[in-house]
């Protein structure tokens, strides 16, 4: 039986009420007062300008050498793990955005450690009222009092500014750990971090939790779960992969971003860590292979376009397969050999799944139209107002 796309309700989704979208866009009223400067570093803060979409921001705290900017140079700029050692400090706050050449749309900010960011010149408020996710990064290799308490002020800070962050603690280093070891710090610190909520009558905040290190996959698969919760159309990608593989005999499937190695979806199975790590593996080969053999004009950019397609056959009868979904997204397939002699009605499946990919997508693109469109009369309605009263100005006060 073969995945059917007509059957998604999409017209729910379709229709945008402009009420609801001038609520959306309250607190970027705010942001006229920033500056609009290319991604980077900068010296104060850092606003986005109202171009109709609204990119989740992403924020990577915790205190100096903690290994933030390691983080995001191993995940979203492919730098070698042993290059970071050579790494300076940062001193400033550095902004990225991350869509250009990538599925996964939102920025990241890195700030300092040493900054304090709740001196009363630093409108922290308004970083916190646009912020989709807050990544603080403790060094499990050094004594994390400081940092808890650190986390537990920013944490609070934050909550109060913006209810829907999204709290998540990186537990980072743990490769120089035993697991025994990496268990026992990670209860450890989530005791601490949650008895300090609790005391302060804060049990409300749910703060989630992962050991990480940018020497194995680990760091890549807590930034998946990180980036999914800021994707309003996972469940719908969810239960597509779910029937998908239900009516193609798969065993498991991933949706990859390939620039950055980020899962955006899976289907509701359980992960299995070293499935992803052969995923981002896979990835590698066919971007590289790619890259050896594809197009060679310098204006090809990305070595991977809609007849990328691979095939690996294990050692224990689970073949590989992975798919071109769209410009930057892959699916990556587990399958048994036998289940897999039927690849015709797997690719039939899967054209009819990226068919209803395109539609669930399609239905993104205009909501951030309309959201355009309604932040451009606002603004517009805004600059009437002003003048209006400009000129009211000029006419009570005579020469």
């Amino acid at each position: 039986m073969a995945v059917r796309s007509e059957r998604l309700e999409l017209r729910a989704e379709e229709e945008v009420d402009e009420d609801n979208e001038a609520s959306y866009y309250d607190y970027e009223d705010e942001l006229e007062a920033f500056s609009d400067g290319e991604p980077g570093c900068e010296d104060g803060v850092l606003g986005d300008s109202l171009n109709g979409e609204v990119k989740p921001r992403i924020l990577l705290m915790g205190l100096r050498r903690s290994g933030k900017s390691s983080i995001q140079k191993v995940v979203f700029h492919k730098m070698s793990p042993n290059e970071t050692l050579f790494l300076e400090s940062t001193n400033k706050i550095c902004r990225e955005d991350v869509s250009s050449s990538s599925f996964v749309s939102f920025q990241i900010w890195d700030f300092p450690g040493q900054i304090d960011f709740f001196d009363p010149t630093f409108d922290y408020e308004m970083i916190f009222r646009g912020t989709g996710a807050l990544i603080f990064v403790i060094d499990s290799q050094d004594d994390y009092v400081e940092a808890l308490s650190r986390l537990h002020l920013t944490v609070t800070r934050a909550y109060k500014v913006n209810p829907d962050i999204n709290f998540e603690v990186f537990i980072h280093k743990v490769d120089g750990l035993s697991d025994d070891h990496k268990i026992e710090k990670q209860r450890d610190i989530h005791k601490r971090a949650n008895d300090d909520l609790a005391d302060a009558g804060l049990e409300r905040i749910h703060l989630s939790f992962y050991l990480t290190s940018i020497y194995d996959h680990s760091i890549f698969e807590a930034f998946s779960k990180v980036v999914q919760k800021l994707i309003p159309q996972l469940p719908t990608l969810e239960n597509l992969l779910n029937i998908f593989i239900s009516n193609s005999g798969i065993e498991k499937a991933f949706l990859f971003d390939v620039v950055s190695k980020i899962y955006i979806a899976t289907d509701s199975s359980p992960v299995d860590m070293q499935a992803y790590e052969l995923c981002c593996d896979m990835i590698d080969v066919v971007i590289d292979i790619s890259c050896i053999y594809g197009p060679t004009e310098s204006e090809a950019g990305l070595p991977y376009d809609k007849e990328s397609m691979a095939i690996i056959h294990l050692n224990n009868t689970t073949v590989m397969y992975l798919k071109e979904v769209t410009k930057f997204l892959a699916m990556v397939c587990f399958l048994r050999k036998e289940s897999f002699e039927k690849k015709g009605l797997i690719d039939y499946n899967f054209h009819c799944f990226k068919k209803a990919i395109q539609e669930v997508f399609d239905v993104r693109v205009k909501v951030q139209q309309n959201r355009k469109l309604l932040s451009q009369r606002r603004w517009s309605k805004l600059s009437m107002s002003n003048g209006v009263c400009s000129s009211n100005n000029n006419n009570n006060n005579p020469h």
